[in-house]
């Protein structure tokens, strides 16, 4: 687990000199420990450099501030109704346990890919910001098209002359949170200046859809945010919470399986269980009783903790924007929280649950709409993927 709304830097030494570890503790009660060993090689090269060149980096407080929002959804809609064809269910059944009415699923010769990238080109151009700027690409998926990743295949899609660095983050539902507390982490630790966080996912693919208990809840989408180093005082990163716990993955997941095929046509040739068999990944497997009561139990605590660390109290927050799984879940955790339902963002019922697109999706939507308006606040949080959840306080613009 971890927690943080800032960084506490020390003073940087002269050169030539060696310090013990130092902890320093912010605001929220992040610690860290730092030791730095300046070599002779250094101390004597600062002998013949100009004044200006031989000058430490300090490293000073940083904030960083959400300037742009993106999201692109698939063309294909599936109504309920679509599904009662598919399995015993009904428009009723769905929307009073769920309050899903429809979905979007990646059809034809669309591709989780292109609705990322339509998803970042769209946040950059909000911003006014161009993308060869971009210092850092943080892909939030856990379906990417490429075993790979697909960070990268994003990077060279958006025409990124300067090839920044672009990496994958596989966290589900909760993906998203961990991109923006990863992407603060670079700019207040790493000097990174701008920072594209995207959430997609295409769960759609590993739905079993005669299974009427998870394919009603499914969709697929893609969401981005653009985060932009600041002035401490402008920090739009208030606080966070995060935490996981590996006894939950029972409850949900999609675990690799053998190639049954492969049993049926024989060995193969293979000796001693070698070569390995073909593996693949399994539909969703899900036991929603337990995971409602691991959102609905977990999620408040972790809001709380967040706005105890911000210095907040549910009242002075504009929104609440929750991953977007179940309205039942959402209206328990606003409950618990004391948050009216005016202030609680939701659009669950036009593309149901769309993993790590589903907070930037809502929110973009919110911005664009004009809900959401600079400096408002917002308390957001994601959970799920066997098991992991966390919370921000964030502010907008």
């Amino acid at each position: 687990m971890a927690n943080a709304s800032g960084f506490f830097t020390p003073s940087v030494p002269r050169l030539g000199t060696k310090i013990q570890p130092f902890t320093g503790i912010s605001r929220s009660g992040f610690c860290f420990s730092r030791r730095v060993v300046c070599s002779s090689a250094i101390e004597g090269a600062e002998k013949h450099a100009s004044p200006s060149e031989s000058r430490v980096p300090k490293l000073v407080s940083k904030g960083c501030k959400l300037v742009g929002c993106g999201s692109a959804v698939p063309s294909l809609s599936v109504s309920n109704d679509d599904l009662s064809k598919m399995v015993d269910t009904s428009d009723e059944w769905i929307s009073v346990r769920t309050g899903i009415r429809n979905r979007r699923v990646i059809s034809g010769k669309e591709s989780l890919k292109n609705l990322a990238v339509e998803a970042a080109r769209k946040a950059l151009e909000m911003a006014d910001f161009d993308p060869n700027d971009l210092d850092l690409i943080l892909m939030c998926t856990s379906t990417p098209e490429d075993i790979f990743g697909a960070a990268p295949q994003i990077q060279r899609e958006l025409g990124c002359k300067k090839s920044p660095l672009a990496y994958d983050i596989t966290a589900a539902c909760s993906g998203f949170v961990l991109g923006l507390v990863s992407a603060a982490c670079h700019i207040r630790g790493g000097g990174f200046r701008n920072v594209l966080v995207i959430g997609a996912d295409g769960l759609s693919r590993f739905v079993d859809w005669t299974d009427r208990g998870t394919c009603i809840l499914f969709g697929d989408a893609a969401g981005a945010v653009l985060v932009q180093a600041c002035d401490a005082e402008e920090d739009g990163l208030l606080s966070f919470d995060l935490n996981s716990d590996g006894e939950g993955a029972r409850h949900l997941g999609a675990p690799m399986s053998d190639d049954k095929t492969e049993e049926l046509l024989g060995s193969n040739g293979s000796v001693l269980n070698f070569p390995p068999k073909r593996s693949s990944y399994s539909c969703i497997q899900m036991n929603g009783k337990e995971v409602f009561r691991f959102a609905v139990r977990c999620v408040p605590q972790s809001i709380e903790s967040a706005l105890e660390k911000a210095g907040l109290v549910s009242s002075s927050v504009d929104w609440l924007l929750l991953h977007q799984a179940n309205q039942r879940i959402i209206d328990a955790v606003a409950t618990r929280l004391e948050f009216p339902q005016e202030k609680v963002i939701s659009n669950l019922a036009n593309y149901g649950n769309t993993s790590a697109a589903s907070i930037p999706l809502a929110l973009d939507e919110a911005v664009r709409s004009g809900k959401v308006k600079p400096g408002h606040t917002i308390a957001t949080a994601g959970f799920g993927a066997g098991l992991t959840w966390g919370s921000a306080v964030i502010r907008w613009g």
